[in-house]
């Protein structure tokens, strides 16, 4: 069952099927709305990322992900999963590789969102100590692809499961 913090129409329409990258951007700026539904999974550890799986059904899979200065997912992709991001607190980054050219940054500030494709390689980062965010795939994630780009230019590319934490790769884990 979907949580119900969604508007009465999203709720009807999203029942049991694929959303797309536009209805889960919806879907976690509403959700952002209710801290009653993640507030509870809100921690910071000095150790690592923290992230905790909020909410899974077969249509949706949403993560509430706590960012230090110093957490950095690495180069990913979703999959076969659409995306969207809403950033709860404090300041978080979304980085995508670009050929012959240096890589585009955009800064996401608290009450700021962001959707994208199952095409779509980026990697996230927390930019001030303490920053929030609410992420949710649909399909339901099973897998993702971590990216290592090589000094000579080469990408590889190596599965993950979607219960791994995202870390950037060094050369010898390819």
């Amino acid at each position: 069952m979907t949580p119900t913090v969604l508007s009465p129409t999203l709720q009807r329409t999203i029942q049991s099927r694929t959303l797309s990258k536009q209805e889960l951007q919806t879907y976690v700026e509403q959700l952002s709305t209710s801290p009653e539904l993640w507030q509870h999974h809100v921690a910071f550890d000095t150790d690592g990322r923290h992230y905790a799986s909020v909410f899974r059904d077969d249509t949706v899979d949403v993560w509430l992900l706590c960012w230090n200065t110093s957490d950095d997912t690495g180069w990913h992709d979703h999959d076969i999963s659409s995306g969207a991001v809403a950033v709860i607190q404090g300041l978080v980054r979304e980085t995508t590789p670009r050929l012959s050219a240096e890589p585009m940054t955009s800064d996401f500030t608290a009450g700021a969102s962001f959707c994208f494709g199952p095409e779509h390689i980026h990697r996230m980062s927390g930019v001030v100590d303490g920053s929030v965010s609410i992420h949710a795939y649909s399909p339901p994630l099973w897998r993702m692809g971590q990216y290592r780009f090589s000094r000579e230019g080469v990408m590889r590319r190596m599965s993950v499961s979607y219960a791994d934490e995202l870390r950037p790769l060094d050369e010898a884990t390819l």
